[in-house]
């Protein structure tokens, strides 16, 4: 089933992905984290966009994702080629008898609150045709999400192979089970950043172009225990080093973001840049359309 629908979606666009690999430059082991500059330091308050009104004078392309004749799976590439980069929840989960387990990665996954911490993990397909992980954390109500990283990436991609179910995805990767505290299923040792979590709620959706069919599942968990690499941490407790964590990111197709470079802007003040003269004649209602 997954492997029709794999083909079905069509995200390799090469006949001989070897060959295109082959032809490329070699990964940059040399490039480290690093902060740079934003594009215009000297933005100012009004000033808009950065590129001199260069996309101004670009026109846009109106779709109806329902519009007669349009498969859904062209909503599915089309929005994950658009909403990049998007964090990678790579869940392990166990089976409620304890003798299957299950490792795959999920780009629909992400953090919506802290307090409790708050995750999202989104599944194709409903529960009637569910796949191991949906199927063993709705049965066991608890997984672990790990953030994946530079060193490992072949090996967490190599786990969403098509394999019958039974065969262990530890084993092809090669990864480590590495033992949790609250939650039975294991953790991947190899990970600078985990965290067990415990089935919150979920959310099945239905296709609005086939009545009746489940298309979707939106998982939410609770993380219940956080693992940190000791060298990723710093003295409090509450931050992670992006040139420790080196995550990855899912792009469109079968791609992957590097992170490498970083700015930073601080959020302003209301009050401070209306008293320094930042925001004069800028101050005005809101109008329609705005």
């Amino acid at each position: 089933m997954r492997e029709d629908s794999e083909k079905r979606i069509g995200r390799n666009p090469h006949s001989d992905f070897a060959k295109v690999q082959a032809s490329r430059p070699d990964w940059r082991q040399e490039e480290r984290w690093h902060f740079s500059k934003t594009v215009n330091p000297d933005w100012k308050f009004g000033h808009g966009a950065n590129d001199s009104g260069k996309s101004l004078e670009k026109r846009h392309v109106e779709i109806d994702p329902y519009e007669d004749g349009r498969p859904a799976v062209f909503n599915y590439k089309l929005l994950i080629s658009a909403i990049i980069p998007r964090p990678i929840g790579f869940v392990s989960t166990r089976s409620e008898d304890g003798e299957s387990t299950n490792l795959a990665p999920f780009s629909y996954t992400q953090v919506i609150n802290h307090d409790p911490p708050l995750f999202i993990i989104g599944f194709a397909g409903g529960f009637s045709n569910a796949k191991d992980t949906l199927a063993n954390l709705a049965a066991t109500r608890e997984c672990t999400i790990n953030i994946i990283s530079e060193s490992y990436l072949e090996a967490a991609n190599a786990t969403s192979i098509n394999a019958p179910y039974g065969i262990s995805e530890w084993s092809l990767s090669g990864l480590t089970p590495a033992p949790c505290t609250n939650v039975r299923c294991s953790r991947v040792k190899e990970s600078v950043f985990s965290i067990e979590a415990k089935l919150f709620s979920t959310q099945e959706f239905e296709s609005r172009a086939t009545p009746g069919k489940k298309t979707g599942v939106l998982a939410i968990v609770e993380g219940v225990r956080f693992w940190a690499r000791e060298d990723a941490l710093n003295d409090d407790r509450n931050l992670i080093d992006p040139a420790v964590l080196k995550p990855m990111s899912r792009l469109g197709g079968i791609m992957y973001g590097r992170t490498t470079e970083g700015c930073e802007l601080p959020r302003p003040d209301y009050e401070e840049k209306t008293r320094g003269g930042e925001t004069e004649g800028l101050i005005k209602a809101k109008l329609d359309g705005q």
